[in-house]
């Protein structure tokens, strides 16, 4: 049971980091998380956090656009 548990440990630990890392560009967004993914949802936009993860660290202009996507009226 331990390698069992030992990879439901590994997708908790990276969704955790994902959420960090995206929490933290969108705080220089001032935007907080959870209005962030909120925003997603409301308007349709399919990404999971493992890419918006990505996107933030190697692409902050496209993640600029997708903040300003997420929290338009």
């Amino acid at each position: 049971p331990r390698k069992f548990t030992g990879r439901k440990e590994k997708k908790r630990d990276y969704r955790r980091l994902w959420q960090v890392q995206i929490g933290a560009a969108t705080k220089a967004h001032e935007v907080s998380y959870s209005a962030f993914i909120a925003g997603l949802k409301k308007h349709h936009i399919d990404l999971d956090r493992k890419v918006l993860a990505e996107i933030a660290q190697k692409y902050p202009a496209i993640f600029t656009e997708i903040v300003k996507a997420a929290t338009k009226k």
